[in-house]
């Protein structure tokens, strides 16, 4: 009898062991282990954004930004105003809404974030005006908010310097679609369905099932 229950026992052991193994992969390739930007990363990419259009003029709350680098993941929420119709851009297609010109830059934009583990959060359309508002001009109106999550500050900054570097920048398409955006960093944030702990329960869940499956054949 005690023979018969070695071949199960050696397979949800291997099960824990396989599960174990791709959880750690997923948790290394999660997580960003190389800490806060260096010196000289900062001055690297305060060039490559004083270099972008419009560059000079938000030069300094990148810099900020960079300077403030915790090394740890964080999120960006995004508000985002849209044309009734979308300003004249090579690439887009004639009788193209706002929406479809917007997507030829999100989409390679966030397949780029994917890459690099990061992801939307939360993705949400406006249903009417702002209900709380007060020191800002012409924020009544919104169309959509998105909360975006990344690895490190060092991801979205790599991002940014191939989107500009290449000639047919994809930038084009979110400056013909929007007519107004607010989006600022959220270091330390929260947030329950953390992928590492929802992945972590999962696995568990699964391995305890295999065994149980396996306890029982015995």
């Amino acid at each position: 009898m005690a023979e018969n229950n070695k071949p199960d026992g050696r397979r949800w052991s291997r099960s824990w062991i396989v599960l174990g193994v791709l959880y750690g992969i997923f948790f290394f390739w999660y997580t960003s282990f190389e800490g806060p930007l260096t010196e000289e990363e900062v001055a690297h990419f305060s060039r490559v954004i004083e270099n972008s259009p419009g560059g000079q003029e938000r030069l300094e709350r990148w810099q900020g930004f960079m300077q403030s680098d915790t090394g740890d993941d964080f999120a960006v929420w995004n508000a985002i105003g849209l044309y009734e119709t979308p300003k004249a851009v090579a690439g887009a297609l004639p009788g193209e809404s706002t929406q479809q010109v917007l997507d030829r830059y999100s989409s390679p934009f966030m397949s780029k974030a994917l890459m690099r583990a990061g992801h939307i959060v939360m993705l949400g359309f406006s249903t009417g005006k702002a209900i709380d508002l007060w020191g800002l001009e012409g924020a009544d109106n919104w169309d959509q908010g998105a909360l975006i999550r990344y690895r490190s500050r060092r991801d979205l900054l790599e991002m940014f310097e191939e989107i500009t570097a290449n000639e047919s920048s994809i930038h084009a398409f979110k400056v013909a679609a929007m007519e107004k955006t607010i989006a600022f960093p959220l270091d330390p944030w929260y947030q329950l369905g953390d992928l590492r702990l929802v992945l972590a329960m999962l696995f568990l869940i699964i391995a305890l099932l295999l065994q149980l499956r396996c306890n029982r054949q015995g």
